[in-house]
């Protein structure tokens, strides 16, 4: 048989549509040639496989080679398709038999030894094998990722000749199975460590409760980055669903397998950042820092020394909950619902309204203009913390409430959101918020008068009834009432 079919995947997003690998060996000077819009990595997959068959014992068929990738329309990257070539040229020049084929797809890449070498991208891989019904043969460095994907049977080799043994039925290989330490939410960072810091506490547990956005503004040494830092600590665990879309991110993003796997993401990138490593971006897109937050935190510390540009980029983000890449190659849609949490000083030294503060009236403008008002709109809970106390400091009292206690709360509250609306407050939209977020006569003239004296927007007006649902879930309210109210437009300055 001089024609020979293999089933891969490319790798698109965290999607990974299906790659037919079709091997043709015709009459002819001898040669090899990949059709199907292979990018540069791809073409060089001919000396790769060449050596690789030859180092492991079996014959390059000395005639014309011609692969191709479909469908032609799709870009392929990396060097995934090695296997798959190998194997190929191996069925169509009788080497290996072609019936056994078609239950598998293949992806990995070959050392010129034969050896398989981990790829990139592998769990949306073994995700989307699954849902096509064929078994998967991958490279041991990728067997654990893989494994995750339940409704796939994954089986790891090491070399070449270890898949050529199992398509055989001489030697088979072991499933994968997956391996994964137990989390442990304990272990993470205690909100118990907080000194003082009462409302600013209150107000972390009111946005890991509704999944709301939150804006820590306050002198230096006041504990800013410490009460972001111990944010996910008291957030629920990951569901499995969530937690392989995470896993998905961190895998085409080339991190590998994400540890711990069912605690939500904490990413904190420096202030330097671009926007292309805030939302993603490239030649060919991968996923930013927003997406690699995707069901979790992106803290942004120093939050006006950003560029102003990089910060303009999250408004879209945050209200659709995805990033939409388009370049002239491709256009990728990745993932990223998340929480943002940020930091910032009330001026540039940070030490406003005290003696030690030497900011201008303008320096304190410019400094608080870097941050746009419609990034600010978007912002759920802006607190002002303030200094702790020094005889907190050096005495202080009865720690404060331990991570696990605080998360039991947040748990109960969202299992209230889900039964009630199916997601979080935060992510509610105007039908949601008319039918979940109704208000009696006298929270009615309360929000009248707030929005006159606030100035509130349309938007900063539903954001104020999310807030106020999740602080009524708290208490185990039905309804939402004054003092709920009252409390939300407290945390909008």
């Amino acid at each position: 048989m001089s024609l020979a079919i293999i089933n891969s995947r490319s790798k698109q997003g965290i999607h990974a549509p299906a790659i037919t690998v079709e091997v043709h060996l015709s009459n002819g000077l001898p040669s090899l040639s990949i059709v199907g819009m292979p990018e540069t990595a791809v073409k060089e997959s001919k000396d790769r496989v060449r050596s690789a068959l030859l180092n492991a014992h079996f014959d390059f068929p000395p005639r014309r080679i011609t692969i191709n990738l479909a469908p032609a329309d799709i870009p392929k990257e990396g060097s995934r398709y090695d296997l798959a070539i190998a194997l190929g040229i191996l069925a169509a020049s009788g080497q290996l038999p072609a019936e056994k084929l078609d239950h598998y797809e293949f992806v990995g890449e070959l050392a010129l030894t034969g050896e398989l070498r981990a790829i990139d991208g592998v769990l949306p891989t073994a995700i989307a094998c699954g849902g096509g019904k064929r078994k998967l043969i991958i490279p041991a460095g990728n067997s654990d990722e893989a494994a995750l994907a339940h409704n796939t049977q994954v089986f790891a080799a090491r070399h070449l000749l270890e898949v050529c043994a199992h398509l055989r039925g001489a030697a088979l290989l072991e499933a994968a199975q997956p391996n994964l330490p137990q989390d442990s939410p304990d272990s993470a960072m205690d909100l118990a460590e907080v000194i003082g810091q009462q409302q600013a506490r209150r107000a972390l547990e009111i946005a890991a409760a509704g999944g709301h956005n939150l804006l820590f503004s306050g002198p230096p040494g006041t504990g800013k980055t410490l009460l972001a830092s111990r944010l996910p600590s008291i957030m629920p665990p990951l569901g499995q669903d969530h937690a392989l879309e995470v896993a998905s991110v961190y895998s085409v993003a080339g991190l590998g397998l994400r540890q711990p796997f069912h605690s939500p993401p904490f990413r904190a990138p420096h202030h330097t950042s671009s926007a292309v490593a805030l939302v993603g971006g490239g030649s060919v897109p991968r996923p930013g820092e927003i997406s690699l937050a995707h069901h979790g935190v992106l803290f942004l510390d120093e939050l006006p020394e950003f560029p102003r540009k990089v910060l303009e980029v999250l408004r879209e983000p945050l209200e659709s909950g995805q990033i939409n890449l388009s370049r002239a190659k491709a256009q990728i849609t990745y993932p990223a619902r998340f929480q943002l949490i940020a930091a910032m000083n009330p001026c540039p030294c940070g030490y406003l309204n005290t003696p030690k503060c030497r900011c201008s009236p303008d320096m304190v403008r410019r400094y608080r203009d870097r941050i746009s008002g419609p990034l600010l709109d978007r912002i759920d809970l802006q607190l002002q913390v303030l200094p702790i106390a020094n005889r907190d400091l050096i005495r202080p009292q009865a720690p404060g409430e331990n991570s696990a206690t605080v998360r039991q709360r947040v748990i109960t509250a969202r299992r209230v959101q889900l039964e009630r609306q199916g997601k979080v407050n935060a992510g509610l939209q105007i039908d949601g918020i008319k039918s979940h977020c109704v208000l009696g006569e006298p929270q009615q003239r309360l929000l009248e008068t707030a929005i006159e004296r606030l100035g509130l927007s349309a938007r900063g007006y539903h954001r104020v009834l999310k807030v106020a649902r999740t602080i009524a879930d708290l208490a185990g309210s039905d309804r939402i009432e004054s003092v709920h109210l009252g409390e939300a437009l407290g945390y909008r300055f």
